[in-house]
């Protein structure tokens, strides 16, 4: 097992590889040519990185066509991801690096993580959950959902089945990089970033994994949780 993890730390290790997985954690899959501009590396410099990523099981590929299209291979290696980000060390924070954490449209405001949303917008959302007794904090990084939060979530639009309760991959706590506090992960942060987007509250933002909130959505956020 110690070698295991030798060998996965060492895939992470290289800069262009680096590149290449946080690129990745959005969920979309994306095309060796982009991969290899993304890391800024010779095409056959990626197509080494990507073989190697595949083969430590940290990517899978799915050939289309002439392109052969890489994603994470799942939402494990996503939170991996996202726990190393958060526990390297923070870039001098600056004026400009404050003002982009409220900036709609910034990554550090809002952002998709694999599947859930992360970011400011998503770590008040789980801080105003908890304050409102909708969602309390477990041991082992869990969240559980309260009778109160079942009705409210249902509410908003979200089935919550019995067995999503007593389920610990159901609602997971997942440090975010950029607040350094947790934001909501399993299938119920993919379900509230689902939910956002069908009401069209956020939007995507062109060639990037942050996403904007909506006017619409700044609005119903403050009303329904106080989020700003």
């Amino acid at each position: 097992m110690n070698r295991n993890l030798a060998e996965t730390a060492a895939l992470l290790s290289d800069p262009g590889r680096a590149e290449i997985l946080t690129s990745l954690l959005g969920g979309m899959a994306l095309p060796a040519g982009e991969l290899a501009r993304i890391a800024n590396v010779a095409p056959q410099t990626a197509s080494s990185h990507l073989a190697k990523l595949v083969q430590g099981q940290l990517l899978s590929v799915e050939q289309q066509g002439r392109h052969r299209y890489y994603r994470l291979a799942d939402a494990e290696v996503a939170h991996a991801i996202e726990a190393l980000l958060a526990i390297a060390p923070r870039v001098t924070t600056s004026k400009a690096t404050v003002s982009a954490r409220t900036d709609s449209g910034s990554i550090t405001y809002a952002r998709s993580c694999y599947t859930h949303l992360a970011g400011n917008v998503a770590v008040q959302f789980a801080d105003a959950m908890q304050t409102r007794k909708l969602l309390v904090a477990k041991e082992g990084k869990l969240f559980l959902v309260t009778a109160t939060g079942r009705r409210w979530l249902e509410d908003f639009g979200i089935s919550i089945r019995d067995r999503d309760i007593h389920d610990r991959r159901f609602a997971r706590c997942c440090l975010d990089w950029t607040e350094r506090r947790h934001h909501i992960a399993g299938r119920l942060g993919s379900a509230i970033l689902t939910r956002l987007r069908e009401l069209k509250w956020i939007a995507p933002v062109r060639d990037s994994r942050a996403v904007r909130v909506t006017l619409e959505g700044q609005c119903k956020l403050a009303d329904m949780l106080g989020v700003h």
